[in-house]
């Protein structure tokens, strides 16, 4: 039984991660986190999904949990994402991250907490997308210098980043599997910008994923359409499992796959 904790519980992804983890058998809920402003905290985590009072009370005190779990699952901001990186670093917790729009100087700081506890992120958690990535990467050697290139992805109206961190990591799968092994930084520019993005936000769509190869005379497609958010959560449950024997390391779902 893998003790857990979860973090961002009354948002979209973070009520999700409860209701996949309640009815897991061996995942145990011992922690549950929100913001100090959330109308919920001092409420039985059981009763606010409509269970019946499991004895984890919301709380926004890290510290006062952290005995009582063995893994953090996040899907906040990446503010808070990186307040809890600093937290699980000082109580020895693993972290599996869905939090996504980091810069690059917070995603430095990430790699650098792996090494001292064992590091979940990925920009989905879905079988699905993760083998789309695998597609992508084998498309984009064999075709992808020779096409343009348009990423399309569509989410719910009220999803900040833009592009999602599924679509940035779309783009950058095709841009290192046309580089290869080249170090040529130039290339590497060359390549991102042959690659457009476009965006839509639109009423309450989960997520949707196309990446199309444009080529002389034919085109390639490849396409994931989410219907469903529980099934990230599921992944993300699956996640903390493959993490729970890691002392240290940065992984991702790919890792989880065997991708």
């Amino acid at each position: 039984m893998v003790k857990i904790g979860i973090s961002g519980i009354m948002g979209r992804m973070g009520s999700c991660v409860v209701k996949s983890a309640l009815n897991h058998r061996d995942i145990m809920v011992n922690a549950a986190f929100e913001s100090a402003n959330s109308s919920s905290i001092g409420m039985d985590i059981g009763k606010l999904f409509g269970e019946k009072n499991i004895g984890v009370i919301l709380t926004n005190n890290f510290e006062e949990s952290a005995e009582k779990f063995e893994i953090l699952i996040d899907f906040t901001t990446p503010e808070s994402t990186l307040k809890n990186i600093e937290l699980c670093k000082k109580y020895k917790k693993k972290i599996v991250i869905g939090t996504t729009g980091f810069s690059d100087k917070e995603r430095f700081l990430i790699n650098e907490a792996a090494q001292e506890i064992a590091v979940m992120i990925s920009p989905n958690y879905s079988v699905g997308i993760n083998l789309l990535f695998k597609l992508l990467e084998i498309s984009s050697k064999v075709i992808g210098n020779f096409c343009d290139i348009e990423i399309i992805e569509a989410h719910h109206r009220h999803k900040v980043d833009m592009p999602s961190g599924t679509a940035i990591a779309m783009r950058d799968i095709i841009v290192d599997a046309m580089r290869e092994n080249s170090k040529d930084d130039v290339f590497h520019q060359m390549s991102k910008n042959k690659i457009s993005f476009s965006v839509i936000r639109a009423s309450n769509l989960v997520g949707e994923h196309t990446a199309i190869f444009f080529g002389t005379g034919e085109r390639v497609e490849l396409v994931h359409k989410a219907t469903d958010r529980m099934m990230f959560a599921n992944g993300a449950i699956a996640a903390a499992l493959w993490l729970s024997d890691k002392s240290s390391g940065l992984f991702s779902m790919t890792d989880v796959l065997g991708l």
